[in-house]
């Protein structure tokens, strides 16, 4: 089964110049844990929900201080100050993809690797769609239990 086959080829996209703000609007309201981030339709980056909550989470030195001197709700209101910055601010520039006619398997073993629970999925620097674990999971469920 190759990723082509189970992929998305809807894919939402941001752009570098985006606001954090959008970004965590398309996220919480599709439910989507990362965007692709296009340039001129080449894929310059990738922006996830670990990067914008990363920014306003305790840093090591926070908890060598001590944790009873951390306070969180505080840093609650942190979230509004990161919402102002642009995604080119916070994305992963070194984004990892897949191929679309890489195996199913291959891309699942590259997302469990890396802790990823989408990737995009590109021919060279064009985005032709993303792959989630639920869609591999989804069509071996189909392919193995589902049809017997």
């Amino acid at each position: 089964m190759l990723v082509q086959e189970i992929m998305c080829r809807n894919v939402r996209t941001v752009q570098p110049e985006t606001s954090l703000l959008e970004v965590s609007s398309l996220m919480c309201l599709y439910r989507l844990s990362g965007l692709p981030v296009l340039q001129d339709d080449t894929l310059v980056g990738f922006i996830a929900e670990k990067d914008l909550l990363a920014r306003m989470l305790p840093t090591l030195s926070d908890f060598q201080d001590g944790m009873h001197a951390i306070d969180y709700a505080a840093m609650e209101s942190h979230y509004r100050d990161v919402t102002h910055l642009k995604t080119s601010d916070l994305m992963a520039t070194r984004t990892i993809t897949v191929s679309p006619d890489m195996h199913a398997i291959q891309a699942a073993a590259i997302m469990v690797r890396h802790k990823f629970r989408r990737i995009p999925v590109a021919t060279g620097h064009t985005l032709v769609g993303m792959l989630s674990l639920g869609d591999v999971h989804k069509a071996l469920f189909h392919a193995n239990v589902a049809q017997r």
